[in-house]
This record gives C-alpha cells, sequence and structure tokens, in this order.
C-alpha cells in the first residue's frame, strides 16, 4: 500500500527509537487542525461541537519546526474538515514548499475547493472518505456527499495517490465494504480500511466492542439536535472485551479487499482481537502522535491519557520527555485496548514481517510476548489464510 521507501524510514525509526529513547523521531504526526466539519456522521459526532476549535497556523509551524520532526515524517491534515480551517490555504502553501511529505484528508463536500487545493498544494496523498454506496452514505453521513466523493477521484487520480478511507461499523456492513472495493478497483486508487472504535475527540455513542456491523444500518439520518441530545446523554464509553454478539464473519469479508493485504490481515484479526484470544504490544505509540485543535497530544488516538499540550510546552518536550517516555513504555508494553487503524495496522505488519524473517520463537524474544489466537503457539499464517 505504502512505496518501499516508507516502509525503510518506519524501520529506521523503529531501531532509532528503542535505542534512544530521549531523542525520538516521529514517523507520523497527525495534526486535527480544528473540529469545524459540515458532515453529519452517526459514527462521530465531532460536528455537533461548539464552538469550534482551530489550531492556528503559527502553532503549526511552531510544531513542525520540533526536533523530533523529521523530513522523512509523515504529516497528516485532518479535522473535522480540514478545508474548513480559516487558514486552510496558508497551511497548505506552506506545507507544498517546506514539508511536501504531507496528506490532506477530506470529506468532499466541497468537491471544487477540495480539487483546486489539490492542483495548487501537490499533497503527497489524498485521504477521502466512502462507507458505501450512496444510500448508505446518506444514512450513515447525513449528507448526499456519494457523487461528491467519485468527482473527486475522478479529478485528482491521475495527479496525486488517492486513499479511499472506509470506515466498518454498526451503521454500514460487509456489503458496503465491497461497494467501495469495486469502486477502488475501477478508478485504480487504495483503499484503507479502518474500523470503528470509540475515541473521545470524536464523540462516539455506540460501544464499538459490544455493537457488531451493520446493526443500525440505513436508520434515520442524524440532526444537530438529535446529536447534541446524544451527546449529553452518553458518558464516556469505556473499552472492554467482549465477545462479538454475530456469528463468526470471516467468510463475510469480501475477497476483493486481499488486493489490499493491510486491510485483509487488520479485518480478519479484528473478531481474534475484540473477543480476547490476540494481544499485540502497541510500538506505534513511539513514532506517531496525534496533536488536537486545542494543543492536547494524546498518548495514542484512543485513550484519553494526555502526554501534554503544545500551547503549555514545546512538542520535544512532550514527546520526549522522561515523564513521557516512562508513560510511553507502560503503554506500549501492557495496552491492547483497541483496534484502531492508525496504530494497530503498524504493530500487526511489525510483528507479522518478523514472524515471516525470524520466526515466532525469535519475535517474542525480540518484540516481547505476543499471540494471534487463543492457541499462544499459533502463527500468523494459521491464522490469517489466504491473505
Amino acid at each position: 500500500m505504502f512505496n518501499k521507501s516508507e516502509y525503510v524510514n518506519r524501520g529506521y525509526n523503529f531501531l532509532h527509537n528503542r535505542v534512544f529513547p530521549g531523542s525520538k523521531r516521529l514517523s507520523s504526526l497527525m495534526l486535527y487542525t480544528t473540529d469545524l466539519c459540515d458532515s453529519a456522521c452517526k459514527h462521530c459526532l465531532i460536528w455537533a461541537k461548539r464552538p469550534p476549535v482551530f489550531l492556528s497556523f503559527d502553532k503549526i509551524i511552531e510544531i513542525m519546526s520540533s526536533k523530533c520532526v523529521h523530513p522523512s515524517t509523515q504529516i497528516g491534515l485532518e479535522g473535522g474538515e480540514f478545508l474548513l480551517h480559516p487558514e486552510a490555504d496558508r497551511i497548505l502553501d506552506w506545507f507544498s514548499k517546506n514539508h511536501p511529505r504531507y496528506d490532506i484528508f477530506s470529506n468532499c463536500l466541497k468537491p471544487e475547493k477540495l480539487i483546486d487545493a489539490v492542483l495548487r498544494y501537490k499533497p503527497g496523498r489524498l485521504y477521502i472518505s466512502l462507507d458505501g454506496d450512496s444510500d448508505t452514505y446518506r444514512h450513515m453521513r447525513g449528507k448526499d456527499g456519494y457523487a461528491s466523493v467519485l468527482s473527486v477521484i475522478e479529478a485528482v487520480k491521475d495527479k496525486v495517490p488517492v486513499f479511499v478511507m472506509f470506515t466498518l461499523s454498526p451503521y454500514n456492513d460487509f456489503d458496503d465494504l465491497k461497494h467501495v472495493a469495486d469502486i477502488c478497483e475501477q478508478y485504480k486508487v487504495q483503499l484503507r480500511v479502518g474500523i470503528y472504535n470509540n475515541i473521545a475527540f470524536f464523540d462516539t455513542v455506540e460501544n464499538a466492542q459490544a455493537s457488531f456491523f451493520g446493526e443500525h444500518k440505513n436508520e434515520e439520518a442524524l440532526t444537530f439536535s438529535k446529536a447534541k441530545e446524544l451527546k449529553s446523554q452518553t458518558a464516556e464509553v469505556v473499552a472492554t472485551y467482549k465477545a462479538v454478539r454475530q456469528p463468526s464473519y470471516q467468510a463475510q469479508i469480501p475477497e476483493e479487499i486481499k488486493a489490499w493485504s493491510e486491510n485483509y490481515d487488520y479485518v480478519s484479526l479484528y473478531e481474534n482481537w475484540v473477543s480476547g484470544k490476540l494481544r499485540l504490544k502497541c510500538f506505534s505509540i513511539l513514532d506517531s502522535v496525534v496533536v488536537l485543535p486545542n494543543g492536547d497530544v494524546p498518548i495514542c488516538q484512543n485513550l484519553p491519557t494526555k502526554l501534554g499540550n503544545v500551547n503549555d510546552r514545546t512538542l520535544d518536550e512532550i514527546f520526549n520527555s522522561d515523564e513521557s517516555n516512562e508513560v510511553q513504555h507502560h503503554h506500549s508494553e501492557n495496552c491492547n485496548q483497541c483496534w484502531v487503524s492508525y496504530h494497530r495496522k503498524y504493530d500487526i505488519i511489525l510483528y507479522r514481517n518478523f514472524e515471516r524473517y525470524f520466526g515466532k520463537w525469535a519475535t517474542s524474544k525480540m518484540l516481547g510476548y505476543y499471540k494471534w489466537d487463543s492457541d499462544e503457539s499459533s502463527k500468523y499464517t494459521d491464522v490469517v489464510k489466504d491473505s
């Protein structure tokens, strides 16, 4: 899915950060520049937040001057909807001239503005959201944006690499995943599959681990007032291991996603993780950071634990302080609480490749205890077949 140099860079950072934990380098830095959004998604109620918050241009430039940010660091510009940031053009102009390894994330609801930004500023990649066919899109995301997504793909697919992001959730199902995979094959663009998780920043409502895919598909779209009511009634969802309530879904996974192996193993292994059979250490938090619109730097995308705030301390102080190293080390060793694609795809690839070249015993010695299934002797190839 990514090119060889990106894997090499991340492998180098993996080794560097293990040897020099006090001067770790970032492989990925996600800047959630605003929580302002023009969508109305059920799987994310960020669009109901008021007043909106923005990470300023000056603060972004300050963050980019950090020692932990390397020329090879991949930057993600996200929201909310990034293009709604009042300084979006200024930010894109700066990145296009000073740090070209950056990506734009968008819902495509302003297709002309997005196409213009892509053609003018040439991001490294464009990530766009598509969670099913036109009916599913309307019910799940609350807007008629399906045609806009296709128009953007058609306009820029030959200009920049396009990654179509699909979130498997209680609001869509495997038929929708197949539909989006077919779209990606038709237009010769990349597919990136995520699975719905309870992430505090996105104000999620349904308990991800106690829900099943498609449970609420095509139910009535949310209004702003209803979303505000749900937000006020819903306490923070605590992640707990709970067996998936539906029968095994392995046979439902579309054959089409095998063309993107990083998606296939990620989706295939979810059932083992959610039922408590799979355990991997979390190494991604040692080279990946998220900055929220208010400046908070959580330890990861999933947990509420904060390492600091860039309005109070520099990113270097936050990411590489002794205190943060201790917290990061503890969670890296002991946390197995999410299946967020931003983190877990990296961990899967790391363990999978080590096991492929060094075997299971040597991998456990180098990376620590792990298991793919309830049978601790099972190898990756025993659990994920025909990938």
